[in-house]
């Protein structure tokens, strides 16, 4: 039997790492992230988030989150997937599609296309948005901010726009939720859309 993939997607400070690690605890299943989640993908996350690496080009930073998106389907995701280990993902093509689309300004679909060539068309079986103003979730973030996080309040608005834009062309895999609740509301509200996911194996 084949695992169930849920990724949970949503701007700085939104509380999705937080819920996502509940659900994973929850479910016995794998967790895991981008960039991130192997080796490769580590070093990758490195630089992506180092403040130091300012003079990215916005296509070089949606090339490396794609390559570290293909490194992570092929290693993790699918052979977790096909072991019948249910997957919990902090981000996945979706952030992408929102960042390195929305915020830096490349074509979405471009982006999206990369991403779903480098994942082999590897999709999710339910996307879970936290959303939260983001001027409301930079005050949750109390520690040195990461090149992202640094981006400024205009990136972070279009982002916003752009997952709540993926969310609505596509509602039959996402579920939007109030992330401005405590995280035992949140957690509760996250069950309600994912149950209903699992008992549909």
């Amino acid at each position: 039997m084949t695992g169930r993939f849920i990724v949970f997607e949503g701007g700085e400070g939104s509380g999705k790492s937080t819920q996502a690690a509940i659900l994973a605890d929850r479910l016995d299943a794998v967790l895991t992230r981008q960039p991130g989640g192997t080796d490769i993908g580590a070093a990758l996350r490195a630089i992506l988030l180092d403040t130091g690496t300012v003079a990215l080009a916005p296509r070089a930073e949606a090339l490396l989150m794609a390559a570290d998106r293909a490194q992570h389907a092929a290693e993790l995701i699918r052979p977790a997937l096909a072991a019948g280990r249910h997957v919990v993902c902090d981000r996945y093509t979706y952030s992408s599609v929102a960042y390195q689309g929305h915020g830096r300004g490349l074509d979405p679909h471009r982006v999206r296309d990369i991403s779903a060539w480098a994942t082999e068309e590897l999709w999710p079986d339910l996307v879970v948005l936290l959303d939260v103003d983001p001027d409301a979730a930079a005050t949750r973030l109390v520690r040195e901010l990461d090149r992202f996080e640094q981006a400024g309040d205009e990136f972070h608005r279009a982002v916003r726009d752009g997952f709540l834009a993926q969310a609505l062309a596509e509602p039959e895999r996402w579920v939007v939720i109030d992330g401005t609740g405590t995280v035992d509301e949140v957690a509760r509200a996250v069950w309600a859309a994912v149950e209903p996911v699992m008992e549909s194996e």
